[in-house]
């Protein structure tokens, strides 16, 4: 039944199905090829959404549409470059810092891209950035959003395998800063041996003081929701609903620039993407079903504590399957397919579910850099307006500090198990 499942799954995708129509198509088939009840593939599809953390994805997006409709990101970009001043690859570290900030309330890589990478790539162009490397920057950063909290993938992740979504999430803060100081520390090292040029910015205690009270409404966001998580007194979903409203309250009563108009038009937004994250959770939940039918976890698990009991071994082998697949399958449907397969297998070696989550979701937005499938890559070429190959060749530097927070994240699991195992005393 799985071979059937996967044959019919790929052959969908070469042809160009989106992967949705290919989970879905491939699940049909099989169970109709296999006698079982056409129903399931409804019940399977409609039970996979009945989940309370789900819910917090459109809200996600819902806020982080109606934070960059009101135009808080310039204002944001502009405090952070009178903050990080003159210095040589100034604007390309500023682009770093206001993907982790912007990151607050996003919750995915795409998001923070459409948001902040016209105005990161056209300031950088400005003050005589190669534009490949503006583009390469601006997508190496956006891997940022994903791991730090709000996080969709991590949100989805959490639901597949049952583990804590809150601690999840928090877990996600120290690799995130991690993954922020490899970013800069890459920047100010190419900065050095390139002759970056500095910022056209005239900072000053007045001029960051201005800016920073017209951009204290909107920083207060991230940190609602961060401290809301922290607490404990909101899930996911609660702080999703909070910062959702509080980005309502600051566009129609702080900023002022928030119409009903463009409401209507962040929530005609919002359903269109949950339409299509939703469309795939459900399609996978039924292709997973199948799978497990077939016992292809069980196998596979056998399979991978056959070839060795040793965590940090199945970490990096399940680390080089991910960087794989990263490149052809879109990360969310990854996830629904793969981790109710390897998961089970790698807890029961002992490697913390904690740090396995965050390994699986960084890996797989890693793949978002890489060709032939990378959906960062095909973003920003129309962004910029530029071809994917030029993209390709000003992502390629930033892969080392990538694949460096990867290594310290998959080898140490005190960066991700640190922190929520300190608040959960």
């Amino acid at each position: 039944m799985s071979i059937v499942l996967i044959v019919v799954f790929a052959a969908a995708l070469i042809a160009g199905a989106p992967i949705a129509v290919a989970l879905g198509l491939s699940s049909a088939i099989a169970i109709f090829m296999f006698d079982l009840p056409l129903h399931v593939l409804a019940q399977r599809a409609v039970n996979a959404l009945d989940s309370t953390p789900l819910l917090a994805v459109p809200l996600f997006i819902l806020a982080a549409s109606l934070l960059n409709t009101m135009g808080v990101t310039t204002h944001i970009f502009d405090l952070v470059r009178l903050m990080v001043g003159r210095i040589r690859g100034a604007v390309a570290q500023v682009s770093i810092l206001v993907s982790l900030i912007f990151s607050g309330v996003s919750g995915a890589a795409l998001a923070d891209i459409g948001a902040l990478g016209k105005i990161q790539i056209d300031q950088m162009v400005a003050q005589g950035y190669r534009k490949n490397f503006a583009a390469g920057i601006t997508i190496a950063a956006a891997t940022i959003g994903p791991i730090f909290p709000p996080s969709i993938p991590l949100i989805i992740y959490a639901s597949v395998t049952n583990v804590s979504a809150v601690q999840l999430l928090v877990a996600g803060i120290v690799p995130a800063l991690l993954i922020t100081l490899f970013l800069m520390a890459q920047v100010a090292i190419i900065a050095r041996f390139y002759d970056l040029p500095r910022d056209t910015v005239s900072p000053s205690l007045r001029a960051v003081g201005k800016k920073a009270v017209i951009s204290l409404p909107a920083l207060i966001a991230p940190i609602i929701l961060i401290g809301g998580l922290l607490s404990g007194y909101f899930g996911p979903t609660e702080v999703a609903g909070v910062t959702v409203a509080y980005a309502l309250l600051i566009g129609f009563f702080v900023y002022r620039t928030l119409t009903f108009g463009a409401v209507w038009e962040s929530l005609r937004e919002t359903v269109e993407a949950t339409g299509g994250i939703l469309f795939i959770v459900s399609t996978a939940a039924v292709f997973a079903w199948v799978l497990t039918l077939d016992r292809v976890p069980a196998i596979a698990g056998e399979w991978l504590l056959g070839i060795s009991d040793n965590p940090l071994v199945l970490l990096l082998l399940v680390n080089l399957l991910l960087l794989v697949v990263g490149m052809f399958l879109e990360s969310i449907a990854a996830i629904l397919i793969i981790a109710p397969i390897v998961a089970p297998a790698l807890h029961a070696a002992g490697v913390d579910p904690l740090q396995l989550g965050i390994v699986f979701v960084l890996n797989l937005m890693i793949g978002l850099l890489t060709p032939p499938i990378g959906m960062s890559l095909y973003m920003v070429s129309i962004i910029a307006k530029m071809p994917v190959h030029s993209v390709v060749r000003g992502v390629l530097p930033f892969f080392i500090p990538l694949i460096l927070s990867l290594l310290v994240v998959s080898t140490v699991p005190a960066v991700s198990t640190w922190l929520p195992q300190l608040l959960s005393r």
